[in-house]
């Protein structure tokens, strides 16, 4: 035993040296790069005027306006019709918010280049859409809007994406609604799957048949919606501070964040490989169509066709959503949409529209959707950042770093715009002697205005009203009575969930009656 006490003493001593050195190491590593990191953060958490005592700044960090309103942008709202100047300011968040259309017109247009996305956006969903159209700046935002320009306004992709969605309507979306008469059915889930299908076909190649019979849903749609959900959730806080911490030390959300975006990673590396492999330029795709051009690193194809994705998906759902839930409580719109079907299209065995000549005759089909949208934009607001001090038209102060934020949900809610009846859904106010008329963008953002106007709107108006004209001419859908779509407060608007795009928090559960062949409603 006497000569096994030098071993182990010698032992000890270099556990105790290993150990020293690592407390030292960890010392020297937060003294160096984290606590400097926590300073900063610290600082700029604090230089935010985050014990703002204004009555709109407390009901924000107490939550108190929820005794009033389910839903964040129904109290944005109400503050921006009382506000003389359609503005109102979050000053625990730096965030200047407006609904005033010449505002919105100086941001979007004339004072352009002082109110880009800014880093602190680009930051919250930059882990997630990377380098994409949508989270970028300057010339490389301007780089991928002449690439996408020049591809999505191609004779070949229109047609292309109309041969996608009607297939996809035909072959998975109408046989699934079939035989449903007893089952309330979420139909908000429905339309989430039938367009992440036919985003992905159009946009990867990718069939991942989640509108199946079966009702599948692939590891990359759930990632996908976990991802979305989670950067959302990044732009909720008071302080960028909190989900950084998070980031960092890898834990709670920005841990599930970083696993679903690794799933995403790992199938847009696959699908990129076998392109590669195989050969794209007979292939009619998006992502095809830009690998055939001059970028070849693909990360940044990646984060390109994620970009297209997102917007491809989720704001077709949700428009969909909302305009099937106004059309259940609004029979005479429903009717007027399928008495033009008639005049357009005829009665028969086809019940969805063959061409784009078709789909552009039925107008009042068109004031429907624009009105819906009106109502529920798939996207409630957008947000800039102003690089140098500057004054908006309405007076308003705006200084360098505040967000500004053009709220289109509230727009749709301000008399002053769209006449006493702004909360009525009436489709007529946008046709003229029967035909559709459009507004000024200015009026209506809904797929945004100015230099940054949506590059795909013409695809994702064809995509709505293909599925529109397809079901209604097929089914009838009769909202559950024990639906919580709607709040309890008096006030007839879905309750929302968190996101980047509306979503009703509880879904849209339907009874689907299959109509007989004369349509009727």
């Amino acid at each position: 035993m006497d000569q096994l006490e030098p071993l182990s003493t010698n032992n000890s001593l270099v556990f105790s040296l290993i150990t020293s050195l690592i407390i030292t190491s960890i010392l020297i590593i937060f003294f160096t790069s984290i606590f400097p990191y926590l300073t900063s953060c610290f600082h700029k958490l604090f230089s935010t005027s985050l014990f703002c005592s204004c009555e709109i700044c407390q009901a924000y960090l107490t939550s108190s306006w929820s005794k009033d309103f389910n839903n964040l942008c129904d109290w944005y709202s109400h503050l921006l019709q009382k506000s003389p100047t359609k503005t109102i300011h979050i000053h625990v968040l730096r965030n200047t918010i407006t609904a005033n259309c010449e505002n919105l017109e100086y941001i979007l247009k004339t004072n352009f280049e002082n109110y880009p996305k800014g880093k602190p956006f680009s930051s919250i969903l930059g882990d997630f859409l990377g380098r994409g159209i949508f989270n970028v700046d300057g010339e490389l935002w301007k780089f991928q809007k002449k690439m996408a320009s020049l591809e999505l306004n191609k004779n070949s992709i229109r047609s292309f994406a109309f041969e996608v969605v009607n297939n996809e309507i035909h072959h998975r979306l109408i046989p699934l609604l079939k035989n449903q008469n007893e089952v309330a059915l979420d139909l908000q889930d429905v339309f989430k799957r039938f367009s992440f299908d036919s985003i992905c076909r159009f946009s990867f190649g990718l069939d991942p048949m989640c509108l199946e019979k079966s009702l599948p849903m692939s590891d990359f749609a759930l990632s996908f919606d976990l991802a979305s959900k989670l950067s959302a959730e990044r732009a909720m806080v008071v302080s960028p501070l909190i989900w950084k911490i998070k980031r960092f030390f890898n834990m709670g959300s920005e841990k599930e964040l970083k696993k679903s975006i690794n799933i995403i990673n790992m199938l847009a590396k696959v699908v990129i490989n076998q392109k590669r492999k195989m050969g794209f330029s007979n292939h009619q795709d998006l992502l095809s169509r830009f690998m055939s051009t001059t970028i070849h690193d693909d990360m940044f194809l990646r984060d390109i066709v994620i970009s297209f994705l997102l917007a491809g998906r989720d704001t077709v759902a949700s428009s969909l959503t909302s305009f099937f839930w106004l059309l259940a409580k609004n029979r005479e719109v429903e009717s007027e949409i399928l008495s033009e079907a008639e005049r357009v299209i005829g009665v028969g065995n086809n019940f969805g529209v063959t061409n784009f000549e078709q789909l552009s005759k039925l107008h009042y089909l068109q004031a429907a959707a624009y009105e819906s949208m009106r109502l529920y934009p798939p996207i409630q607001f957008d947000s800039k950042f102003c690089l140098v001090d500057d004054v908006l038209p309405d007076g308003t102060r705006v200084k360098s770093g505040t967000r500004v934020t053009y709220h289109p949900y509230a727009m749709g809610r301000l008399e002053e715009l769209w006449g006493e009846d702004c909360l009525e859904f009436k489709p007529q106010r946008w046709l003229k002697d029967g035909v559709f008329q459009p507004t000024n963008q200015f009026k209506y953002p809904i797929f945004q205005a100015g230099l940054r106007v949506c590059i795909g709107k013409e695809m994702a108006l064809m995509e709505l009203k293909s599925v529109a004209i397809s079901l209604l001419r097929k089914f009838r859908f009769e909202l559950e009575e024990t639906s919580s779509t709607t709040t309890t407060l008096g006030c007839d608007n879905p309750r929302f969930s968190p996101g980047l795009t509306a979503t009703f928090a509880f879904g849209l559960p339907v009874f689907v009656r299959e109509r007989g062949t004369d349509c009727e409603a």
